[in-house]
């Protein structure tokens, strides 16, 4: 092992040669530097104004819900290190891809039935989008390409999940120019328990009709639109877009990949519909946060007409297609979730958003204040100033990421009252000082 490196060198050495998301080269802002992390906390290197342990409210962007080095997530990895860290899925298959598969198709809305393991997010919006291509294509019918969305969403960073996110304000307007010009409906009106506008309703309606003969499918975030804006929406028009849909012989894409395992209070979030979609994708929580790993999900429908056609095989095949050591940990992910009582973890964290975010409300600056499940989020009038919030939450204790005019939360399920209120605490002072 080498010697380690000192705080200082190791910032030296991450602006000289490491890019960091959403980051200029070589970056402007300080990263801080974290040593360990156990629970809902990380221990950094060295002391950040005044703190050297921070709570997470981030979830390491929504993805560590059972928090950090937890024991039943280590044992799954040492168990499966033991055994194969990976080997190739084509002509091969092993225990922890099949019973991750099995247990995907057990816990999803009917009828989805076959998995399709991605190596990332963004990735298992790429294939949905081949599925849904390849599909009309095997079924004759090659002018069903485009994709319908609304506005306010976001589905990814590679080149298909880019042309659905939002085209104007989104953080990839500046490939609008060369990405595949999809059909955008107006962004849903804002209010997960508002009453269903019909002009809206209509609105989705009509523009599924007008494009359904060039429409391959919908896709769509259900109820929470993440990274575009953190916006919930009411359940209703996802049962809109479903029989929009049904009426245009239009497959429909619900991208679950923030929302799925539990974060908006039901384990997926088409669950508050009541509708299941023709294909779903999930990442993020699914391994806990320990490794990357995505699925796609889709019916048997979709399934048979692709291996129908002409070239009857999804040609799609990452070479870490179906990791053992990360198919083993979300197994144990899943299993640790669902073992427990975690709705009413989340309604529990819910709460203590709502308490302690209604301070925020009449902070000077603030537009709206909105929580659902496990999410917490403060609107401004203005985008953040990211340097001061980010110091503002440490401050307090708090390690959170705000973005665009957002200062938001999603703190791990096992998050405990008092620091929810830390974390409701830091917001407040990150809404306040950003």
């Amino acid at each position: 092992m080498p010697d380690p490196l000192s705080p200082a060198e190791l910032r030296a050495l991450d602006r000289a040669h490491v890019w960091h998301p959403y980051g200029p080269m070589p970056g402007r802002q300080e990263p801080l530097v974290v040593e360990s992390a156990s629970g809902v906390r990380l221990r950094l290197a060295e002391p950040a104004h005044g703190r050297r342990e921070l709570v997470d409210g981030m979830s390491s962007w929504w993805s560590a819900v059972h928090g950090y080095n937890h024991p039943v997530l280590n044992e799954a990895a040492r168990g499966q290190l033991d055994r194969m860290s990976h080997v190739m899925f084509g002509g091969l298959t092993h225990e922890p891809a099949v019973r991750l598969a099995t247990r995907l198709v057990e816990i999803t809305p009917e009828p989805l039935r076959h998995v399709f393991l991605a190596d990332s997010g963004s990735v298992s919006v790429e294939v949905a989008v081949k599925m849904c291509l390849q599909y009309w294509r095997s079924a004759g019918r090659p002018a069903k390409q485009r994709l319908l969305t609304w506005r306010g969403g976001y589905h990814g960073d590679t080149w298909q999940p880019m042309s659905v996110c939002d085209p104007e304000g989104g953080m990839h307007e500046l490939w609008s120019g060369s990405l595949p010009r999809q059909v955008f409906a107006d962004a849903p009106p804002d209010g997960f328990d508002a009453e269903p506008d019909d002009a809206y309703a209509r609105h989705l309606r009509e523009l599924v009709a007008a494009h359904a003969d060039e429409l391959a499918a919908v896709i769509v975030e259900p109820v929470v639109q993440g990274a575009g804006g953190m916006r919930f929406h009411s359940p209703a028009y996802l049962r809109v877009l479903r029989e929009a849909c049904d009426a245009n012989d239009v497959l429909l894409v619900f991208d679950e990949i923030a929302t799925g395992f539990g974060r908006t209070g039901q384990l997926f979030a088409a669950g508050h519909a009541g509708v299941s979609p023709d294909v779903m994708c999930v990442g993020k929580a699914l391994t806990g946060g320990y490794l990357t790993l995505a699925a796609t999900l889709c019916t048997s429908r979709v399934a048979e007409g692709i291996s129908s056609g002409d070239v009857p095989v999804l040609a799609h095949g990452p070479t870490f297609m179906g990791n053992p050591l990360a198919a083993a940990v979300a197994c144990a992910s899943v299993d640790l979730l669902l073992g427990q009582d975690w709705e009413l973890e989340v309604k529990r964290i819910g709460t203590g958003l709502r308490e302690g975010l209604a301070k925020a409300a009449g902070l000077p600056g603030v537009r709206d204040v909105r929580v659902l499940g496990a999410i917490g989020v403060v609107q401004l009038d203005h985008d953040v100033d990211m340097e001061a919030a980010t110091r503002a939450a440490v401050r307090e204790g708090v390690w959170l990421r705000p973005f665009r005019d957002l200062v938001y939360t999603m703190p791990p399920y096992v998050t405990g009252d008092d620091d929810v209120a830390r974390i409701c605490r830091a917001v407040c002072a990150a809404a306040k000082e950003g």
